[in-house]
Formats: C-alpha cells, sequence, structure tokens
C-alpha cells in the first residue's frame, strides 16, 4: 500500500490512461534516494495489468560502463520483433546489443531504432516501460531511451524512468517526488511496526524526514530504542541495511556481493562465480529468506537499489577484488576485462592494453563505453606518452558521445604528459572541437594556431588542416586579422595541391570575402565546389563543406543538389548527426528561393535533431533561420526569442541579425532595422538589398548607394540571376528608373524567386499609387497579394492589400488559398512524402518518428488541405 501519494498516483494513471487512448506519454519521477519512487514504478506495472504489455530495466552502478547493457536488460522480451523494424535501423540495434558483429552506427540511430521498436511493440497493445535508477544506466542506454523519449507522439506508449537528482533530461516532463508529510509518514511507521516504542517512533519520524525507506528500516536497526545517530539518511540507510548482512552466514554474504558487482542479475553466472569463492544455492536461498533479493524470472533482483551500495560498499577492496576477478572467469569478454580493471589499482601495461582493444570494439557500440575503456586503460598504462596517447582517444571518443565537459578535461590531463607534436596536435584540435560547440570561437581559434606553428615544418599537412579550422572560425566570427594570420601561414607551408581538398583556395577566398574583396574570393571558393565532384561518394566531410561554400558564392542551384544527395545518403545510412547540417542548408537554399513552408520544415527538423544531437552551433542556426521565417510571417512573439537563442552562438549571429532587420523593416521602424540589417549584411550578401530598401525609407542615400555599390561588386563576381534580381531592384529604388523594376521583376521570375518578386511587385506598386497610376498599380499589386498569402508572409500582405484598397479595388481573400501554411512544419513534410508514394514506415524510417505518428500526421493534415483520401494528396500542388 502507498501512502501520502494521492498526487503521484494520479499522475500515473493519467499517463497510463493516455497511451490506452493512443497518446503516448514520458515521466520522469525524480527525488532523493529511498523516497519511493520504486514503489511508484510497481503500482504503475500493477494498474497496467494484462491491458499493457509491460517493460522492466534499470541502472547499476558497478555496471555503468558497458554498452547498451541496460538497453539490452529492458527490450530483451521483445528483441525478436526486430524484424519489423527499416532494415537499417534494426541492424544499428543489433550491433548496439552485440547480437552481431556489424557496427551500431550513429548513436542516435539506435535512439531511432528504439523508437520504431517500442512503436513496433505498442501496435497489439499499449507498452509501459518503467527504468528505475536512470541516473545508473551506462550512457549509450541512456541516450538511446532519451532520444526516443523525445520523440514519442501516437504510439500508445507510457515510459516512466526513475532517477535521482543528479539525472538530467531537459525537455522531459518531470514529477519530483517529494517526502511524506507527517501524517503519512506516522500511518507507515504503525503500519509497519505498530508496537514500537513512543520515545523511538518519534525519534524515527523525526530522523527519516518522511523518507518511506527510512520509515521502513530505521525502526528494524534501533529495535530496542537505540540511537540512531546523527548521519545524512543515505549513510543511516546504508547502516540498516548493513546490520541485516552481518546476520547472514558467510557463503550468503558472498553470493550477496557476488550479485551487487554484477548487473546482468543471471542467477546461473552469479552462482558460477560464487561458486569459486565457495557459496552455493543454499546460500542463494539465504539470501532470498532474508528478504535482502528476489529471484524474479530469469533475475535475482535486490529489493533496493541501496541494498546493493551496502553490501558492495561494506566489503573491504580486497574482498570486492576477489569477487571482480571470480565473475571475469565466468563473464564474456567483454564484461570480463571490466571486472578484472574493478580488481586492479596499480598500472598494468598488459591490462591497459587488452582495454585498449576493448575500446576499439566498444567504439563500433558506443562513444560513451569506448571512452570509459581508454580512460580505464589510460590509467592503468605506466608510460607517460602512452598514458596521454589514451586520454586523447578517450577525449575523442567523449567528443563523439556528447561529453564535452569530459572530453575537456581529459585533453587537459593528457597534454600535460606529453610533449610529441602530432599527439599535442590531435589533442588541441580536440580541445578546439569543445570550445567551437560551447561558442569560444577565439579561444579554439588560439589554440589551433598555436599547436599548428610546430607543425609547420615536418608536419605541414597536419597543420594545413588546423589552420582551415582558424580560418572557419574568422568566417563565423567576422575576425578579418585572425584570418589574414591563419592564410598567411598556411600559404607559407606550400600545401594543399589535391585538387579534392583546395586547401588555399578555401583559406585565400574566405579571407578575401573578409577583406570586402568578392572578385578576388569566388572564382577561388568556386575552386572548393567544383574540387567536391572529385570526391568519392561516402566524403561526407569534405562534401558537406564544399555545400556550406556553395552557398557563400551563391550557387543555390548546385548547392540544393549537394544538400539533397546528401540528406537523401545520411538519412539512408542512419548518419543521424549529419542530418542537422544537410537540414540547415536545404532550410537556408529553400528560404532564399522564397519556398518558406519548406525552410520551416527543414529549419525545425535541423533544430530538433541538433538539440537532441548536442550540435549547438548547429541548434543556433535553425534558430536563426526560424527567427528569419517568423519575421516574414510577421510573428514577433516568436522571432525575438528565436533571434536570441540564435545569436547566443557564433554561427547563428548572421541569421539573427538578418530576422530582426526584417521584422523592423516590415513594421516600419526604419533605424533599427538599418542597425540590425547593417551588421547582417557583413556576411550575408542576400541581406544587402533589405539594408538598401530601409536606408532609402530613412533617407540616408549615401549609405544606401555605399551599400549597393558593394553588393554590386559581389553580384559582377557571383554571376546568378537572383542576385542581379536584387541588385536592380536596389538601382530602382535608388535611381527612380522605372524600367529597373521590370528588370527586376523578369530576373527574379527566371530565378524563380517569388518572394523576391512579390516584394519588388510591391516596392512599384507602391510608386505607381503614389503617382495615381492607379489601374497599373493594381495590376501589379494583386500579383503581390497573391503571393503572399500564398506564402503566409502576413506583414506584406497587409501592406499589399493596403495599397491595393487605396487604388480603389475591394479585396477578396481566397479560403484555400494558404492551406498548405496551416501545416506544422512536420506535417509538411509527412505529406509531401505521402504525395510521391512513400508508405508510413518509409516516412517514418526518413523522418525519424514511427509509423504511428506518421499516420497520425496525416490524420491532422487532411481536412486542413480538404482531402480525405490519400490518393488526393497527389494531385495537390504542395509548394
Amino acid at each position: 500500500m502507498l501512502y501520502g501519494r494521492t498526487r503521484e498516483q494520479e499522475a500515473l494513471d493519467r499517463l497510463l490512461r493516455d497511451a490506452a487512448d493512443g497518446v503516448s506519454g514520458v515521466l520522469v519521477l525524480g527525488g532523493d534516494p529511498g523516497v519511493g519512487k520504486s514503489a511508484l514504478l510497481d503500482h504503475a506495472v500493477e494498474r497496467a495489468g494484462a491491458e499493457f504489455t509491460v517493460l522492466r530495466g534499470g541502472g547499476v552502478e558497478s555496471e555503468a560502463e558497458l554498452p547498451y547493457a541496460g538497453l539490452h536488460l529492458l527490450l530483451m522480451p521483445v528483441l525478436a520483433q526486430l524484424e519489423a523494424l527499416p532494415e537499417v535501423q534494426a541492424t544499428a540495434l543489433r550491433g548496439a546489443l552485440g547480437m552481431t558483429a556489424a557496427r551500431a552506427g550513429d548513436r542516435f540511430l539506435v535512439g531511432v531504432a528504439v523508437l520504431s521498436l517500442l512503436a513496433a511493440v505498442s501496435a497489439e497493445r499499449p507498452l509501459l516501460c518503467v527504468v528505475d535508477d536512470t541516473q545508473w544506466l551506462d550512457r549509450a542506454s541512456a541516450d538511446a531511451l532519451l532520444f526516443a523519449a523525445r520523440r514519442l507522439r501516437s504510439e500508445r506508449v507510457a515510459l516512466l524512468l526513475a532517477a535521482r537528482e543528479e539525472f538530467h533530461a531537459p525537455g522531459l516532463p518531470e514529477l519530483r517526488v517529494s517526502p511524506l508529510d507527517a501524517s503519512a509518514s506516522a500511518e507507515l511507521v504503525d503500519a509497519i511496526a505498530p508496537g514500537l516504542a513512543v520515545d523511538v517512533r518519534e525519534r524515527v519520524l523525526a530522523e527519516a524526514g518522511g523518507n518511506p525507506l527510512g520509515l521502513i528500516e530505521l525502526p528494524r536497526s534501533a529495535p530496542g530504542g537505540g540511537d540512531l545517530g546523527e548521519l545524512p539518511l543515505t549513510r543511516r540507510l546504508l547502516d540498516a541495511f548493513g546490520q541485516r548482512l552481518t546476520a547472514l552466514s558467510e557463503p550468503a554474504g558472498t553470493l550477496l556481493l557476488v550479485a551487487a558487482a554484477e548487473d546482468t542479475g543471471d542467477p546461473a553466472l552469479i552462482l558460477r562465480a560464487a561458486a569459486r569463492l565457495g557459496a552455493d544455492e543454499r546460500a542463494l536461498e539465504e539470501c532470498e529468506r532474508s528478504g535482502l533479493v528476489e529471484v524474479a524470472g530469469a533475475r535475482v533482483r535486490f529489493r533496493h537499489p541501496l541494498v546493493r551500495s551496502a553490501v558492495y560498499q561494506a566489503a573491504g577492496f580486497a574482498r570486492r577484488g576477489a569477487v571482480h576477478r571470480a565473475l571475469a572467469e565466468v563473464s564474456a569478454p567483454e564484461r570480463r576485462i571490466w571486472h578484472l580493471a574493478a580488481a586492479v589499482t596499480e598500472p598494468d601495461e598488459r591490462l591497459a592494453a587488452e582495454l585498449e582493444r576493448s575500446a576499439e570494439t566498444f567504439l563500433r557500440r558506443s562513444g560513451h563505453a569506448a571512452a570509459a575503456a581508454w580512460e580505464r586503460a589510460a590509467l592503468l598504462t605506466p608510460e607517460a606518452d602512452a598514458r596521454a596517447v589514451r586520454l586523447a582517444k578517450a577525449a575523442e571518443a567523449a567528443i563523439s558521445a556528447g561529453r564535452l565537459r569530459r572530453a575537456a578535461q581529459l585533453t587537459d590531463q593528457a597534454a600535460r604528459l606529453t610533449g610529441d607534436e602530432l599527439v599535442r596536435a590531435h589533442l588541441a584540435n580536440l580541445r578546439a572541437d569543445v570550445d567551437f560547440e560551447h561558442g569560444a570561437v577565439e579561444a579554439a581559434s588560439l589554440t589551433l594556431l598555436e599547436a599548428a606553428r610546430p607543425l609547420a615544418a615536418a608536419h605541414p599537412d597536419r597543420a594545413t588542416s588546423l589552420l582551415i579550422q582558424v580560418v572557419r572560425n574568422a568566417w563565423y566570427a567576422h575576425d578579418v586579422k585572425l584570418a589574414r594570420r591563419a592564410t598567411d601561414l598556411l600559404m607559407s607551408l606550400g600545401s594543399g595541391t589535391d585538387p579534392a581538398r583546395p586547401a588555399s583556395a578555401m583559406a585565400t577566398g574566405i579571407t578575401a570575402l573578409l577583406e570586402d574583396d568578392p572578385a578576388r574570393a569566388l572564382p577561388l571558393l568556386r575552386e572548393v565546389v567544383e574540387g567536391a565532384r572529385h570526391v568519392d561518394h561516402g566524403e561526407h566531410g569534405l562534401r558537406n563543406n564544399a555545400l556550406s561554400v556553395a552557398l557563400l558564392v551563391g550557387d543555390h542551384a548546385t548547392a540544393l543538389s549537394m544538400a539533397r544527395a546528401l540528406a537523401t545518403e545520411c538519412a539512408a545510412l542512419g548518419m543521424v548527426a549529419w542530418l542537422p547540417h544537410t537540414h540547415l542548408a536545404l532550410a537556408g537554399v529553400e528560404l532564399l528561393r522564397g519556398r518558406h513552408l519548406d525552410a520551416a520544415a527543414d529549419a525545425d527538423h535541423a533544430e530538433q535533431v541538433a538539440a537532441q544531437t548536442g550540435q549547438t552551433h548547429l541548434e543556433a542556426q535553425a534558430c536563426g533561420v526560424r527567427a528569419w521565417l517568423a519575421a516574414v510571417r510577421g510573428v514577433e512573439e516568436d522571432c525575438r526569442p528565436l533571434a536570441e537563442r540564435a545569436a547566443a552562438m557564433p554561427s547563428g549571429q548572421v541569421w539573427a541579425q538578418w530576422a530582426l532587420g526584417l521584422l523592423e523593416l516590415v513594421r516600419g521602424r526604419y533605424e533599427q532595422a538599418a542597425d540590425h540589417l547593417a551588421r547582417a549584411a557583413r556576411q550575408q550578401p542576400a541581406a544587402v538589398p533589405d539594408l538598401v530598401e530601409a536606408l532609402v525609407r530613412l533617407q540616408e542615400p549615401e549609405r544606401a548607394r555605399a551599400a549597393h555599390d558593394r553588393f554590386a561588386r559581389w553580384t559582377a563576381a557571383a554571376g546568378q540571376p537572383w542576385a542581379q534580381g536584387l541588385l536592380a531592384r536596389c538601382r530602382s529604388l535608388l535611381d527612380g528608373d522605372e524600367q529597373d523594376f521590370a528588370t527586376a521583376i523578369d530576373l527574379h521570375r527566371a530565378a524563380d524567386r517569388p518572394f523576391d518578386a512579390a516584394r519588388t511587385r510591391l516596392l512599384l506598386g507602391e510608386r505607381l499609387r503614389r503617382e495615381r497610376r492607379k489601374q497599373e498599380a493594381r495590376t501589379v499589386l494583386r500579383e503581390a497579394v497573391h503571393t503572399f498569402e500564398r506564402l503566409g508572409a502576413l506583414p506584406w500582405l497587409d501592406r499589399a492589400s493596403s495599397e491595393l484598397r487605396a487604388t480603389g479595388e475591394s479585396l477578396t481573400r481566397s479560403a484555400d488559398a494558404a492551406s498548405l501554411s496551416r501545416l506544422t512544419p512536420q506535417e509538411l513534410q509527412v505529406v509531401r512524402l505521402a504525395a510521391t508514394g512513400a508508405s508510413n514506415k518509409e516516412i517514418a524510417a526518413q523522418l525519424f518518428l514511427s509509423p504511428r505518428t506518421v499516420g497520425h500526421h496525416l490524420y491532422k493534415a487532411y481536412p486542413k488541405l480538404g482531402v480525405t483520401t490519400r490518393t488526393e494528396l497527389a494531385g495537390l500542388i504542395l509548394s
């Protein structure tokens, strides 16, 4: 019976009802040890009954380094349903769980596979997953579960995670389990120990402080009214369990320690190891009779995690070492090495080398486990330089696992141990990666420069790779001096002759852009784009780099083609962490081409995945794109917070400034608009026409002319029709030549830029209306109204509609013209893929959703589009 838990029980019952009704839910139960989280999980399992499939698992402190150990135990009963998953996901999950020799692949793909598996299991009946002691799950399992948890929607899954305060799951709903109040505490004590002496009862109530486990165990530790001491509650509970351990025979105590040091709970394995230390099945039976453990199904389970901790901590190191050695003799290879490592403290090169070999194996499954194995190997390595190399490998694996703070600590440790230039360069590269992800661009750049100089003579190629990163950082920070320093050093190396890797062209081109010399910069940068044609199909890093450069030179057609190819390939291969790069590029191109709904869908996808994969600078850029789109829609309450999030990282600042500039421009706050747009235009040529418009409206022709001239130089070097159209618009605003408006509109049409065309028509219509040429004005304003309405560009629509009414024409809006704009970004993605004939399962695999959620999105989208069947989607114009 639960006492004083009405609020918590209601929350759990609601979670189960929602899952039964088809709405997935997640709840993290947080609280102190012994506060009753496990009892609430038991309540949920009991209430789920036969109506639900129930999966139950938990973390074990002593086995927190084994990759996917927790996930394997949780999913073991349903692994037969892996056959229902897309092959790339099934292969990834089998590899992660050690069911095949194949690599696990992208660690986030494993999370996608977990989501798909939970959805498959819940297809027959609702599913309840409960995970206790989540703070002790191995990080690979925790990452996979949390990734799946954040994408649960309509799968009929209820996921309950119980954890202590140190566990963090941002974005997931949490219910804090507080201590019991005085009334419930008294009820519990009286039920557990009805004959307790009054003075002891009062002391127990006071000392336990509402902690249920304390209320249960403390009376047992002082049955004669003895002093309970002044130790913290958790320590007292450990002591309480420790007193009960002393009543066990030596064989039973040994077997209990074996079970505490082994996480699978496999009775046969525990008995085999215990037999080497003189314990047998009778010892297990004695442990069960004590109430400290139970054998449930095929697992030995401790009645509470604190029992396990008490058993393990009460044993001295020598005894624990003997137990780990016994377990090593009977365990599978990957567990054997961890048990051996737990049994030693002195340097041991043989064991360190064995751990390193395990780390290479773990790397195929989990960066977390590989980092832990290399770190442990380093601790056991006698020689300093070799220890530094292993620490560097641990840091690299930690970065791949998203543990940036730990990676920084490891690189700093390693740097103090070695003077080897190549190792120090590798460490500098790793540390710079961490600093860049944290937004410390200057610190990252100085680290790279300092590491590159000593390598210049003996290792020019290695120095080149470091210097290219400095130039990239200088671009984000708009730091001309930094770019010039790195480029000058790089050019002195005489390297970079590989046409697929034109380092000198890349560095010199970006530096020239920062120096406002597009005539020199753009031909060099086009060499980088062209170089991508020489790389192998799988060279994702080089191709992504070339894609970014294609955007810099304004070659949107090439950028779009490359981004689509990379996005398709990365999705098919399950390279989840690469998807924010490709979808951001798609969003940027689609935004500039006036495909705002597509841009919103891709930016939303990029932001979600970047946030879940810990790629902060990409998340910032995605927020910037979304802020720009919010500005176009006139949603100020969305635009400003998104722009603030984008501006928090150097990589998102250009988009943030452009978005805020557009917002102020369309609101008529031209001075503020010009300030924002001037900052954006330094690195985003497409923002210059907006700056020119703001300055013209401010009646600052000299500043407007200077911005125009700068854009003209860039346009001449780029040779892109879309830029020529925007330049013609700028000329028309400055010089008043009506022919420039016509030229601009023709170029917009040729480049297929509907938003640009509509804005130019609005400017022309305003001029024609002021000149009282109302009939001509109506013609261009009608077209502008139609485009703005279709794009959902409401502030511009309001302006164009107002101008049209001023010509004497009444306005009737089409109820269906903006039907696509009523779709959410994810609904639009689903609808577009469904219109191509893709099945729900195929769509789910591409968007990392469950098929059931895909069906839910289609159900919500049909009435918004005015269709009733999937077949009708193919007949719609979905652009």
